[in-house]
């Protein structure tokens, strides 16, 4: 990617790098997990996963693209606090893409019209809850008029692409789990909004593909 890029030209290169929006491919795709780091520890393949999807939303501002992200209601009895991407479970018979533009439109009140749908990243799964998320990227128009679903999200805000996409800033991090034992992650920290997790795990896979460095 060239810092000369216009925004229809830096569009182009991400969407190059995305799945198609193609429902006969979403059991082919490759597919990360919250123990990528830990292949001793390697999820269970017998698990049915449960799909889920989330808004990768790239919002056009004049200073450079930006990704929006929530921070979850603390009286949520999964995940509480954290920050993630608006997005949820898949009702049934429904496309990752219509899940991640009704999620987030339930969440934070973004508005459908103003979402340019580009592709997908790569889908990632979360052991502990059994959920396999399938990120929607796409392009948000800068006149968005957001409003927290205050029983979902505690919070809306926005860090720059440039700042995610620059693994300095995204760095390995290892904690102890209530079961004793170690994990690692992903996690970068913007503004006092800690990131991490399956959240941060996304933003490093789509790093990863836009960047050239494989899927693992």
């Amino acid at each position: 990617m060239s810092a000369e890029q216009t925004p229809s030209q830096l569009r182009a290169w991400i969407s190059q790098h995305l799945e198609p929006l193609d429902e006969k491919i979403l059991g082919s795709l490759e597919v990360r997990s919250d123990l990528s780091l830990d292949p001793a520890r390697a999820a269970d393949n017998t698990i049915a996963w449960k799909p889920a999807a989330v808004l990768v939303g790239l919002v056009e501002r004049e200073a450079g693209l930006s990704v929006l992200l929530t921070r979850r209601a603390d009286t949520l009895r999964s995940h509480t606090g954290q920050v993630a991407f608006p997005g949820g479970r898949s009702d049934p018979g429904e496309t990752p893409w219509e899940t991640a533009l009704r999620e987030a439109q339930e969440e934070i009140g973004l508005d459908p019209s103003l979402v340019e749908l580009a592709g997908l990243s790569t889908p990632f799964r979360t052991a502990g809850t059994g959920f396999q998320i399938t990120p929607v990227v796409g392009f948000v128009a800068p006149d968005l008029k957001l409003k927290a679903n205050p029983g979902e999200v505690a919070e809306i805000f926005e860090a720059p692409f440039s700042f995610l996409m620059n693994p300095a800033n995204l760095a390995q991090q290892e904690r102890e789990t209530p079961a004793g034992d170690r994990r690692r992650f992903y996690a970068a920290t913007w503004e006092g909004q800690y990131i991490w997790g399956a959240t941060a795990g996304m933003i490093r896979a789509l790093y990863d593909r836009l960047y050239g460095v494989a899927v693992a």
